[in-house]
């Protein structure tokens, strides 16, 4: 009798157990969100051209593997570096984009105003413009996080918001994100 009380046991725990194909179901959607350019890798140098130095044109941007619910996509990137990576005092941001449709797979390089994908909004960056304005540090090697968030709505239009406005409005919203950072020094 002891024996099979602790067969029945083993049986159960077994059985409790998630199985291969269900582990591999949970890992799908945006826990899988991807995102790069080919411009430079995680971590890498983010060339001249992009920036304050070149022509400070955006860098090309793909991304992948959103959740399936996701109704629209917003991209901040920043430098939280600002002034001094040794004395960080700011977080400068450098492009803030929402309400991008989840159909659209990326970016090109340079995307100007006209091309960006249909529905696309853009906020203000501390240039107190809106579009991008390339890496441009004054001191030392600076990070860039060029942040994608996955949302379950479409914002309303929030009027050429800051970054602290637009996040507030996706609060409550946010499936996922992905953030692929780039470095930069003069």
């Amino acid at each position: 009798m002891h024996k099979k009380f602790q067969y029945s046991l083993l049986m159960l725990t077994i059985l409790a157990l998630p199985t291969a194909k269900a582990a591999d179901t949970h890992q799908q959607g945006g826990e899988t969100m991807l995102l790069q350019s080919t411009a430079f890798t995680l971590q890498g140098h983010i060339p001249k051209r992009y920036t304050c130095d070149g022509d400070n044109v955006s860098p090309p941007l793909m991304w992948s593997e959103l959740p399936d619910n996701t109704a629209s996509l917003v991209l901040i990137v920043d430098d939280p570096d600002a002034p001094d990576p040794a004395a960080p005092k700011r977080t400068w941001v450098h492009w803030v984009l929402y309400n991008i449709p989840p159909s659209a797979s990326g970016l090109a390089e340079a995307v100007q105003t006209a091309e960006l994908p249909k529905g696309t909004l853009q906020g203000v960056n501390d240039w107190k413009k809106t579009g991008y304005g390339g890496p441009c540090p004054p001191i030392g090697r600076h990070r860039y996080f060029h942040k994608l968030y996955a949302l379950d709505a479409v914002l309303p239009d929030l009027h050429e918001p800051d970054k602290a406005t637009l996040e507030k409005a996706m609060a409550g919203h946010i499936l996922d994100n992905k953030e692929l950072i780039g470095t930069y020094q003069r």
